[in-house]
């Protein structure tokens, strides 16, 4: 009987299920949308709505709210997105001096330092700087699901959006993601089929009546110019 349970295990263990709020509430942060299945947003929206509260104390001061934020999210680090085409185009030795100081510690702010026009940012700073403060005002309900049409190509699962608020554009304006191998695969198959079927029926096709005295026309002419030919 399921009684007094409000979580949902999704078929993983406790620290696969961890791991995976984790990343999903990154990728939100980072992006500011995500695209799951609708239980996955289901069970990413409390997780992801305690991390705002907990920011917009911790931007408020609160050391204990800063330390439970990092409990939960742990850190990741992000390139600011007008700056993602220069990084791809960076050598490696400059990617790594842009991720981090030549400590190992990761920068967070994502402020220029030293020769360096930029750097990268971190999770939790964005959430306590960028995302907390937006919904300063606002007592709750920082996101919220769309659920999508179209299903996941494999077992057909329900998909769905999670947005934060204030976002207004629709799943619509969403850029839609590209089609992978499998799709393209599955698209030339299809596309080989048609062709042969077309063309298995045209060559099954009876020949038109107007095609019937055109062929016995070329087979007289052949025959007026063969004896022509043998008189030569």
């Amino acid at each position: 009987m399921k009684h007094r349970i409000s979580h949902r295990k999704l078929n993983r263990t406790g620290s696969h299920h961890k791991a995976m709020q984790r990343n999903m509430a990154q990728s939100l942060i980072e992006h500011g949308h995500v695209r799951t299945t609708i239980q996955k947003a289901k069970d990413l929206k409390p997780f992801i709505e305690r991390l705002v509260t907990l920011a917009k104390k911790a931007g408020e001061g609160s050391i204990t709210a800063r330390r439970q934020i990092h409990k939960m999210l742990s850190d990741r680090s992000y390139i600011p997105h007008e700056h993602q085409g220069t990084y791809d185009d960076l050598p490696l030795s400059k990617r790594t001096r842009t991720m981090r100081y030549r400590s190992g510690r990761r920068h967070r702010t994502g402020r220029p330092w030293g020769k360096l026009a930029f750097t990268a940012e971190s999770a939790t700073y964005r959430l306590i700087n960028t995302v907390a403060k937006n919904y300063a005002d606002r007592p709750g309900g920082y996101t919220r699901i769309i659920k999508l049409p179209d299903r996941r190509i494999g077992d057909g699962g329900e998909l769905a959006m999670l947005q934060f608020v204030g976002d207004e554009e629709g799943p619509g304006a969403v850029t839609k993601p590209g089609r992978s191998a499998r799709q393209r695969r599955a698209g030339a198959r299809y596309a080989l089929a048609v062709k042969l079927t077309r063309k298995t029926r045209a060559d099954e096709r009876p020949a038109s009546k107007e095609e019937e005295p055109a062929s016995d026309q070329q087979a007289a002419s052949e025959e007026q110019s063969g004896p022509a030919e043998a008189g030569e």
